[in-house]
Parts: C-alpha cells; sequence; structure tokens
C-alpha cells in the first residue's frame, strides 16, 4: 500500500463489477479510502465483500436518476468533506440486434443519458467536495467507439454516448481547468466483461490500468485528453 494516496478517498461509478471493480482495487490498494457506487446498495455491498477490505464504502448512485445523483452526493457530503478523484465508469451497452437505421429513439435518449449525460451530472454533483481537494482528478471511461475513427453503424447509440462524453471531457477541463481539477478520458479497450464478453483480448485489469494511472502519477498537466495504454490518442 502507498503511503502517497493514504487519507485520499475516490468515488467510482459502476464499481461492483467490471472495470469500475478493478479500479476500486487498484486504488484501494495505493492507498486511498474508495467510495464504491453501484444502482443499488446491495450490489455496492455485495462488491464489498469481496473486495475485503475495511477502506471503502458504499454508495447507492443510479447515473441515469437524477434524484439518486442529488441523494447520493447529500448523503456522501454528509460523511466526508472532500473528494480527491471521481471515475466516471458506469456505462450501459445495449446494441444487440439493431443499427444506425433501425435504433429507436428511446434506444438513443436511454443511453445517452446513462453514459453521457449521467457522467456530466454526476460531475455537477459532486463538484462542491471535489473543489475542497488540493489535487482533485476526474476519469471519464469512454471507448474507442467513441472516436471519430471508431464510430460504427452497428454500435449507434454507444458509439453516439461515448462520442459525446469525449466532447464532455474537453468541455469540463476546460471549465475547471481556473479550479485545478484534471479531466481525462480512456479507451479501456475491448475487455473480457460482462458488457465486453468472453472473447474480448483483454483483462480488466489491463482495462483498468489506464484509469488508475490518470488518477495517481499520471502528470498533471495533462487534462482534456483521451488516453489508451497511458498513451493519449486522437478523439
Amino acid at each position: 500500500m502507498s503511503a502517497q494516496f493514504q487519507g485520499k478517498r475516490a468515488l467510482v461509478t459502476g464499481g461492483n463489477k467490471g472495470i469500475g471493480f478493478v479500479v476500486c482495487q487498484g486504488l484501494i490498494n495505493q492507498g486511498f479510502e474508495v467510495i464504491l457506487a453501484a444502482r443499488s446498495l446491495d450490489k455496492a455491498q455485495a462488491a464489498i465483500e469481496q473486495l475485503n477490505s475495511s477502506n471503502v464504502r458504499p454508495l447507492e448512485l443510479d447515473v441515469g436518476d437524477d434524484n439518486s445523483i442529488k441523494l447520493a452526493a447529500k448523503n456522501l457530503s454528509q460523511e466526508i468533506n472532500s473528494l480527491d478523484i471521481l471515475i466516471n465508469n458506469a456505462g450501459i451497452y445495449p446494441d444487440e440486434g439493431v443499427d444506425i437505421l433501425t435504433a429507436s429513439r428511446e434506444l438513443l435518449a436511454r443511453t445517452m443519458n446513462v453514459n453521457a449525460f449521467g457522467a456530466i451530472r454526476v460531475t455537477q454533483a459532486f463538484l462542491p467536495l471535489l473543489t475542497k481537494s488540493s489535487n482533485a482528478r476526474v476519469v471519464n471511461t469512454s471507448s474507442g467507439y467513441g472516436q471519430l475513427s471508431g464510430l460504427s453503424a452497428d454500435v449507434p447509440s454507444y458509439c453516439l454516448s461515448k462520442l459525446t462524453l469525449n466532447g464532455a471531457t474537453i468541455m469540463l477541463s476546460e471549465i475547471l481547468q481556473h479550479k485545478g481539477i484534471v479531466v481525462n478520458a480512456i479507451d479501456p479497450g475491448w475487455v473480457k466483461t460482462n458488457m465486453g464478453g468472453n472473447n474480448a483480448p483483454r483483462t480488466p485489469e489491463q482495462g483498468a490500468d489506464t484509469a488508475i494511472w490518470l488518477a495517481t502519477v499520471a502528470p498533471s498537466n495533462l487534462s482534456g485528453k483521451l488516453f489508451y495504454e497511458r498513451q493519449e490518442v486522437p478523439y
């Protein structure tokens, strides 16, 4: 455990499984107190039991629901006085069997609401806690499908939501620069999770590595960028 980050706090949305769970594990190993957020307390508690650490607390947070976001921010603000890291990791991938010609408005809106607008609203809600940190960082989990060169007509809502999240990363970085808050996005690659499936070539540990790096030791002058395997890649 690193003494460098003891006393620091990190909030991870969608921390109960997949890449988010491994990010929680990695940050705990670095010395952070982790707030593991999931859509229900039961899911958060079940994940915490697997982590087997006293340095993690649960938080009920549905990033697609503004009331849930507001309540989570209110509850956490009563427990802690500052937040150093926010990992906007929660997301959905609902494009099975559709393409850009068949995707419904409801599907497009639902995915955008969770994957893009959710990250924006969570950042807004927890900003008062982030501004209390001397070195706050926000990391958004994007995708190669969100790059202009990676857009696919067969993955319409997911691609468009991650493209929007990339744009939000640039905007958040710009507006939060004067507060000393660094904002970046990651492409974890195609990872073997419930979302990525069993055929994915990358492990959750490989997918989580860049998020942990950006949250901890990446140079603080890097902001508003997209990273894959700790290297900046084009939007």
